[in-house]
């Protein structure tokens, strides 16, 4: 299958730190892809490289056969993006947040999809409240609605679960399944493992900006491993090299 996101040599440097150092991914249309990493390995500047929010220093990145520093209006316009912090405007409704994702998208049947978020997330009692006002967990539902709103190919995600509870953790981790299964593509970072053995069909662990390993769920279940397991043998082979 056809690559939708490909990296070669992306590196993105602060100060002394290299976030992300030489990094070479491809990744085919249709993954629930896990970027997996400890807090502070590089998985944030990764989600910015790869949606256009920064620029690398050195590299390429092409996402749905976009140069990304390049074009990154358009790659934003093309994707939803969940980003780490949940930071819809305060002043705003969560219906009013919607609606106004909804016409900077373009999108005709805002209401119905609307809505349909309201339904799937369970908090159509929170339409009317002030997002400033909203709890954690419902602003955090709030910024899964508004990534998928629009019906994107590919979405980035990172770390979308943190806040919500078991129920409805589940919820829209079979919303992801269902989503790839349909022919969408996900590229998801976190540092929890369960969730991304349970979900990811493929995955790369990414440590203090370097590229581990990049492979498929099934080639761990094959080989009869655990992800934690592996993907902790490798972080600390690494930091002790």
């Amino acid at each position: 299958m056809a690559a939708i996101i490909e990296t070669q040599d992306l590196t993105k440097t602060f100060g002394d730190t290299t976030a992300v150092d030489h990094v070479t991914l491809s990744i085919a249309a249709g993954e629930l892809f896990g970027l997996l990493g400890p807090n502070g390995s590089g998985k944030t500047t990764m989600n910015k490289l790869l949606t256009g929010q920064i620029r690398p220093d050195a590299g390429t990145v092409r996402v749905m056969g976009l140069d990304v520093p390049a074009d990154p209006v358009r790659v934003r316009a093309g994707i939803g993006i969940i980003p780490e912090q949940e930071t819809p405007p305060s002043f705003l409704t969560a219906e009013e947040y919607l609606h106004f994702v909804g016409r900077v998208r373009g999108i005709t049947a805002i209401d119905e999809q609307a809505e349909k978020w309201f339904d799937i997330l369970e908090f159509r009692d929170k339409r009317q409240v002030l997002c400033k006002d909203l709890s954690r967990g419902t602003r955090q539902k709030l910024m899964v609605a508004q990534a998928f709103l629009h019906e994107p190919p590919l979405a980035f995600i990172d770390e979308p679960l943190i806040n919500l509870d078991p129920i409805m953790q589940r919820t829209v981790k079979d919303f992801l399944s269902e989503y790839v299964a349909g022919g969408g593509t996900v590229f998801f970072s976190t540092h929890i493992l369960g969730i991304a053995e349970e979900i990811c069909t493929s995955f790369a662990i990414l440590h203090n900006g370097v590229v581990l390993h990049h492979g498929t769920i099934d080639e761990l279940v094959t080989g009869d491993r655990h992800l934690e397991g592996f993907f902790l043998e490798r972080v600390r082979g690494h930091a002790h090299a």
